[in-house]
Formats: structure tokens, sequence, C-alpha cells
């Protein structure tokens, strides 16, 4: 993970042309419509902001967090939020959150550390909450491009879910890359949180 967050502190104002202005209102609107208007929402591996201001554009709470300094700054420029630095290992809340958007961020974490994370972001989120994540699609893991990936295909990732009992697949789909130069295909995931695990 260290070698990933180095990339993006030396990469960061490259990174934020390539990624902060790209339209990811499709994917946002469907994330949103999952979550109670004006709720809280964690940014959770931020990068440039483009998602955090678009929430706060929306009228909703935001907080946001990520593991590089530059990224940090950048999106706190962009969205006068104080973006947390922290690595997601050090991330710990409870009952928090009314919706967790953690967009091509947890794609840096090592698969078997996967479920341990997901544990967290479950409870963090308020019942009725929901998760957004998102992974290059496929079955790649280890280093590529100067950082750590973990790439997931459908099986994969309700796998990983499986192991948070009080979350709910709600929709799995496939995107192409937003990015016009790239050809890369994306799985994305919402879940929600139940209130009683006991009540499917």
């Amino acid at each position: 993970m260290s070698d990933t967050i180095s990339y993006y502190d030396g990469h960061a104002e490259v990174f934020s042309e390539d990624t902060g202005d790209v339209d990811f209102s499709p994917v946002q609107g469907i994330f949103l419509s999952y979550v109670k208007p004006g709720g809280r929402i964690l940014d959770f591996g931020c990068g440039a902001g483009r998602d955090s201001a678009a929430f706060l554009k929306k009228g909703y709470q935001v907080d946001a967090i990520d593991g590089s300094k530059e990224l940090c700054r950048i999106a706190g420029q962009r969205t006068g939020l104080p973006v947390r630095q922290m690595l997601f290992s050090e991330f710990s809340a409870e009952d928090t959150y009314d919706g967790i958007f953690a967009c091509a961020s947890l794609l840096h974490v090592k698969k078997a550390e996967l479920p341990n994370l997901f544990h967290h972001l479950e409870k963090a989120l308020k019942a009725d909450g929901a998760l957004y994540a998102s992974f290059k699609y496929g079955t790649f893991e280890g280093e590529r491009d100067g950082r750590y990936f973990t790439d997931l295909v459908e099986g994969e990732f309700t796998a990983i879910l499986a192991t948070c009992p009080m979350l709910t697949l709600k929709k799995l789909w496939i995107t192409d890359d937003v990015r016009q130069d790239r050809q890369q295909k994306w799985l994305n995931a919402i879940a929600v949180k139940r209130e009683d695990v006991s009540h499917p």
C-alpha cells in the first residue's frame, strides 16, 4: 500500500486532471438513490474530490478520506472540506454514515484483506445505509503501473460480501471506463445494511 500511496503523491496533479472532470453522474445517481436526501456520506478514498464535490452540490453531508497527502490537498481545495489523510486500515466508525462511496479505491487492497475491510465499512454504516464499491473487472492481483491492484469478477465480489451478514447486495453491474482513452471494464456494486440480520 505504501508504494501505491507514493505513486499517487507523485502523480497527484496528473491523476486529478485525468479523473477530476469526467462525468460520473450516472453512477453517482444510482448510489444516491439508495441514500436518504441530505444524509451523511463518506467518500472512502476520495482521490481528487470529484465525487465529494458532486455530493455536496446535491445537499449531502460529506466526509472525505484518502491515503495520499497530495490528493487530500487537491480534494480539500476543490471541495472546501477538511479531507483527512489516513490508511484504510486506520479507519474506524460505527453507525455513522447513510452512505459510503468507495469508487476505485478498495481495488488497491489485497484480496485477502478485503473481507476485514468490508466488515469495518459494514460497521460504519447506519441501518439502511448504502455501500458503493468498484473494481477493475478481471482476476489479476499484484503490482501494475506502479500500484497494487486487486481486480474482481462477480463471483469473487459476492463471496467477499457474503462474509458481511448485515450487507445485502442490491445491484451488481459492469460499466465501461468513463475516460475515453481507456478500454477497461469495471465491476460496480451497491449493498445496503439491514437493521436486523435475523430479518433479511
